[in-house]
């Protein structure tokens, strides 16, 4: 984590919070730009800490969550 960028640390941070978000969804909760959250969850994903799934609402949209890892993680900083 300590290695991350900061948006990449921003973004964690707000998928701290809420259970799991789209990426139009993150960049209006950290307020980045959509391209600087792709980059972000392409960071947090190389270290294992969000998953991917399929959104339900719409399948051409993922939803981004902490993974068990980020879980780990989020709660080293509580």
């Amino acid at each position: 984590m300590k290695d991350l960028p900061p948006s990449a640390k921003l973004v964690f941070f707000v998928l701290k919070e809420h259970d799991s978000l789209t990426q139009k969804q993150l960049s209006e909760e950290s307020l980045l730009p959509s391209r600087t959250v792709r980059y972000a969850i392409t960071q947090l994903q190389e270290i294992d800490a969000i998953e991917t799934q399929v959104s339900f609402r719409d399948a051409r949209q993922q939803v981004y969550s902490l993974s068990e890892t980020g879980t780990e993680v989020a709660n080293s900083f509580t």
